[in-house]
């Protein structure tokens, strides 16, 4: 038997008795499959789990995201962080019913998903496997870990995602995987979120691999906290100026978090008073 085949093996048979259950996998209508997704982006299982559901309550379809509010988005967002990904979100949605053809439908086409507000190319593949149940390659951080533990244990090495990918191609080439690529990945998925609470994480050993910065005291989070100072109500400059001026935040860092927000999309200003887009 192969290494490859053995993998295989290890996987589904893991698969078997540990399959994790999850909303978007019980119902995997393409509109779920995209806001996990976009959600999942840098956001650990557990609080996806609790924000989709509230998510998916007030916003059900494309249709009532892509005419619902900015304002309304954000607030739904609250929590998870990175907010520019609601953004996209609301982005893709007005896409997708603005559609030309009028179908209103999610793309089928790796080319055309990749066209959408902030979807990158695993994220793309990871929506045609999970959304359309079709073989394409991708990788995220639990994949990564899998083939990167069973194929370059002993390497001293750091691995590149140009490495791995072959290997997880190859894979999708078994005939089980080929016909069931969702539950393959699932299965993958689920041994590689396995493997990072009994061994240190081989996601480590990637030359992908970021340590994320700490949010407290980053630009990340004083981006959020004006958000949500504007959020709560529209504000002049100068309140948003003298609100943070106890903090000693620089007003020049003040005011070039307000251009970026507002060139992103988040923001709009008139008469030098702020509010949500």
């Amino acid at each position: 038997m192969s290494t490859l085949e053995q993998l295989i093996q290890k996987i589904w048979n893991y698969r078997s008795k540990h399959r994790r259950t999850m909303a978007w996998r019980t119902d995997t209508r393409p509109y779920y499959i995209v806001v996990s997704e976009i959600m999942l982006q840098q956001t650990q299982v557990d609080r996806v789990t609790r924000k989709f559901e509230s998510f998916i309550a007030r916003f059900p379809d494309w249709q009532t995201l892509a005419c619902a509010p900015t304002k309304e988005v954000l607030q739904e967002w609250s929590g998870l962080g990175y907010n520019r990904r609601a953004l996209y979100l609301k982005r893709i949605a007005e896409t997708i019913t603005n559609n030309e053809k009028g179908s209103g439908e999610l793309p089928r086409s790796f080319d055309q998903l990749r066209e959408l507000p902030g979807i990158g190319p695993n994220t793309a593949g990871s929506i045609l496997a999970f959304a359309y149940n079709i073989p394409h390659p991708f990788i995220e951080t639990n994949i990564r870990s899998v083939f990167i533990e069973h194929f370059f244990k002993r390497s001293r090495k750091k691995v590149s995602d140009a490495q791995l990918m072959p290997l997880i191609e190859k894979s999708l080439l078994h005939t089980k995987n080929k016909k069931n690529p969702r539950e393959w990945y699932y299965a993958l998925m689920d041994y590689g979120s396995h493997l990072k609470k009994q061994t240190s994480n081989p996601s480590r050993r990637s030359t992908h691999h970021i340590k994320q910065k700490p949010f407290k005291g980053s630009n990340r989070e004083l981006r959020s906290r004006i958000l949500r100072l504007v959020l709560e109500r529209p504000m002049k400059a100068e309140d948003i100026f003298e609100y943070f001026k106890k903090e000693k935040i620089e007003r020049v860092k003040l005011e070039k978090n307000l251009r970026d927000l507002v060139k992103e999309g988040f923001l709009m200003v008139h008469n030098k008073t702020y509010s949500i887009k």
